[in-house]
């Protein structure tokens, strides 16, 4: 009977204070399973662009609007943190910042270098 009383009463994930590096990680599944919806709108701009002349001018004309270029905007910044992401699971994996302190570090570094892209990204495409 002990066991079960030290058992989580509270799994509600809104009220749950996660880690720094717990929110890294969900937000980097998050941004692959945008990378994987959104590789197929890019794929078919993609295909539509070569298939001669007047498709590339109507792929052009779809990337003008402002609600697509908010979409590639967002697709990007997936990308970008995703590669971010994978680059600090790289380095875990190499032995580096595997720590209790160097987790929550390479953590906040992800984050700040994935804002700083984030925001390069938008003016690179505005």
């Amino acid at each position: 009977m002990a066991s079960n009383q030290k058992r989580p009463i509270n799994l509600d994930i809104r009220t749950i204070h996660l880690p720094i590096a717990a929110w890294a990680s969900i937000t980097h599944r998050i941004t692959g399973v945008l990378l994987f919806v959104g590789i197929a709108g890019l794929l078919y701009l993609f295909d539509l662009s070569l298939s001669g002349q007047a498709g590339f001018a109507a792929a052009r004309d779809h990337l003008t609007s402002p609600l697509a270029k908010f979409v590639l905007w967002i697709v990007l910044s997936a990308l970008a943190y995703h590669m971010v992401a994978g680059i600090k699971h790289l380095l875990l994996d190499a032995g580096i910042a595997e720590t209790k302190e160097g987790g929550p570090r390479a953590a906040r570094l992800v984050i700040g270098t994935s804002v700083v892209l984030v925001i390069l990204l938008g003016v690179w495409l505005w």
